[in-house]
């Protein structure tokens, strides 16, 4: 770090707080496309910058009552535009660490679940597109699928006059790191994941029907095979639906993750249809909480969640018949995330690589069928 730069942390701060500074993208736009920091600017300036074309940033217009935050992938080419940028005498820094950084960056929502007296408050990995949930009641908490630093869910426990006692995996990620078992090193608290053979680590297993206690509340397990063949669904007091990997609010969820071939994938579209059929019986205002959303999440405390009337409306797939619905699902499957493979085995092992995780992590959510 230096007096050139920023952190994401300051940026972070600087979001949450909505206080005035314009977030310059400068990468090329096909790497903007794939994933950027919410109601940040572009101009895609890369090749100009690294030529030594003195006017690269002398076109872009900017306000001049604020700082600017150039951002690039990993740090570098953000740290000239930043100079370009002085050199007009602007306030402006380079993002430390680029976009690679800001993957880790987080911002959080409370979500009104009507019908019952719990708490929720959605956790957002702004840049990786991953929600995760803190779920209170009776001064009692379990958090869902988390995926951000564990001091963020200690805090606003803490913040809520909460004690977290359950952790919940939905299944077994391929997009992110668990940090679920260092959550629960760190709390204390009971580690839950579905029933399944593939991780090596001790855990309480949970069966199709088990309601998991939270202070006065009840997590209801649902195993919806499909995205995994261990995927469950968690209903909080019949009312919220945390859906993992199943169900988004504008999507579904893909098959083909770790499939050992093609056959695989078709059979858990299969069950994916099966799942969600299963689903959609619930009362049609059952509230959506899944577990990734494919924007950027704007630091706006808006939670990304829809009642299952809606996604039902918003997602065409689902209104088709099996058979269509597995074809399409198929063809319509998005390039595989990076490095999903040793992601996968981290969180088979119950591990966390040393050092930067943002090394495997860095990227846009890939998780999502539209």
């Amino acid at each position: 770090m230096s007096e050139l730069t920023i952190s994401v942390d300051a940026l972070r701060d600087l979001l949450e707080r909505r206080e005035p500074v314009t977030v310059l993208d400068v990468r090329p736009t096909a790497q903007r496309q794939e994933w950027s920091i919410p109601e940040s600017r572009h101009v895609d300036a890369y090749q100009a910058l690294w030529a030594g074309d003195a006017d690269a940033m002398s076109r872009v217009d900017l306000p001049t009552d604020r700082p600017v935050v150039t951002v690039c992938a990993v740090g570098n080419t953000s740290l000239l535009a930043a100079d370009h940028l002085r050199r007009r005498g602007l306030k402006a820094l380079s993002l430390h660490g680029g976009m690679r950084a800001w993957s880790l960056a987080w911002n959080a929502a409370d979500v009104a679940v009507p019908g019952t007296q719990a708490g929720v408050v959605q956790v957002r990995r702004t840049g990786k597109g991953c929600l995760s949930y803190l779920i209170g009641s009776a001064g009692e908490a379990a958090v869902i699928d988390p995926s951000v630093d564990v001091a963020v869910y200690r805090q606003l426990a803490q913040s809520h006059g909460w004690r977290i006692t359950k952790v919940v995996e939905t299944h077994i990620h391929a997009d992110h790191l668990s940090r679920a078992r260092e959550l629960m090193r760190q709390s204390g608290a009971e580690l839950y994941l579905p029933e399944q053979p593939r991780v090596r680590f001790p855990f309480q297993a949970v069966k199709e029907g088990d309601a998991l206690k939270v202070g006065s509340s009840y997590l209801e397990a649902l195993r919806t095979p499909g995205h995994t063949f261990e995927s469950t669904c968690y209903l909080l007091d019949g009312r919220g639906l945390c859906t993992g990997d199943t169900l988004f609010v504008n999507s579904v969820g893909r098959p083909d993750l770790k499939a050992s071939d093609p056959a695989e994938s078709r059979t858990r579209a299969h069950a994916l249809y099966a799942s969600l059929q299963r689903l959609f019986e619930l009362p049609a205002e059952t509230l959506v909480l899944s577990c990734h959303t494919s924007s950027p999440i704007a630091f706006d405390g808006r939670p990304i969640v829809a009642p299952l009337s809606q996604v039902r409306g918003a997602v065409p797939l689902l209104a088709e018949p099996e058979s269509a619905f597995v074809e399409a699902l198929l063809k319509r499957i998005p390039p595989t995330p990076p490095n999903h493979l040793p992601i996968v085995m981290f969180n088979e092992a119950g591990e966390l690589p040393e050092g930067d995780p943002t090394l495997l992590e860095a990227g846009a959510n890939r998780c999502a069928v539209a």
